[in-house]
């Protein structure tokens, strides 16, 4: 494995597991429709002062721009809001095993669009990953009604993550059109920071949703400031680097890792409880990544000679 790809996947899996901690500063006055407008606006605002000042290159033709726009729709923009709404239904939890399915649909979706070959041990790590990943959220799971609002949120869920996994293959489409993973990222979250916009606006507007609005307290700018500097310019930078170099279906699977580092937050800061099924879990979510990233080996047998 080149030595990048540890450094990559380490940092990618670091930087989304403490988002979820900073995620928590930014819940209060702000709905979180307009705070992932403000994420990914100042993000995109960021990476497009970085542009002016590296070199002056021309704009991308109105091709790269539709294939740019896609990606920051789906994975800038839809599948956020999609999740905040399915929160509303079902406990954050619950969304996040449903989010793990993303390293399934990866799989299925590169061998379906780019031809990627579907390889038993990341089937099988994967697995492994999602069935630990529910048992670290095991009460969520067993406390949870299954009426109609679970239906819905779990079927809001399934298309947030569809969204993304579908925003992963937009990434890698756009890289092999020979456009950078920074540049994508450039004007794919300015893209999807406008979508975002617009979808809370006409909540606003039309169904008397909450009126734009911004916290200058000290905790939600900081926490805005992680999530747009590290969660989103850099952390995805990373991520979708890692889709080219390791596979998209591996690369999925730090989504399924990143839980485990929260919760090693969530116990230092948040007085988190560990039970016997949350620990079970997390043996279960490292032995499957183990599965995924190592690569086995098959013994070929001497040739005899004459």
């Amino acid at each position: 494995m080149p030595s990048s790809i540890p450094l990559l996947y380490g940092t990618t899996v670091l930087i989304w597991g403490s988002s979820w901690l900073a995620i928590t500063f930014q819940l209060g006055s702000v709905a979180p429709s307009w705070s992932v407008a403000w994420r990914f606006l100042l993000a995109a605002a960021i990476l497009f002062a970085i542009r002016a000042l590296r070199e002056r290159r021309p704009l991308p033709g109105i091709r790269l721009q539709a294939g740019m726009a896609l990606q920051g729709a789906l994975l800038f923009s839809v599948n956020y809001y999609l999740f905040y709404l399915a929160i509303g239904f079902i406990p954050s939890g619950l969304t996040a095993v449903v989010f793990s399915l993303i390293q399934v649909m990866n799989t299925v979706f590169a061998a379906l669009f780019f031809g990627y070959p579907i390889r038993a041990r990341v089937v099988v790590g994967g697995l492994v990953g999602i069935t630990g990943l529910s048992l670290i959220f095991l009460p969520a799971l067993t406390d949870t009604a299954f009426d109609a609002g679970t239906v819905i949120g779990l079927l809001l869920s399934l298309a947030a993550t569809a969204s993304a996994s579908l925003g992963n293959m937009a990434a890698m489409a756009n890289q092999r059109r020979g456009l950078s993973v920074t540049e994508s990222n450039t004007f794919g979250m300015a893209y999807g920071a406008a979508l975002t916009t617009v979808f809370a606006l006409a909540h606003f507007v039309i169904l008397n949703g909450p009126a734009p609005s911004f916290d200058f307290s000290p905790a939600y700018v900081l926490s805005l400031l992680h999530l747009t500097l590290l969660a989103s310019i850099v952390g995805f930078w990373a991520y979708l680097t890692l889709l080219n170099r390791i596979g998209p279906d591996r690369a999925a699977y730090a989504t399924i890792l990143f839980p485990v580092v929260a919760l090693g937050l969530s116990t230092a800061f948040e007085g988190y409880q560990w039970t016997l099924s949350a620990a079970t879990g997390v043996v279960l979510v490292l032995a499957g990544n183990l599965i995924v990233m190592t690569r086995i080996a098959t013994p070929r047998l001497a040739e005899k000679t004459p």
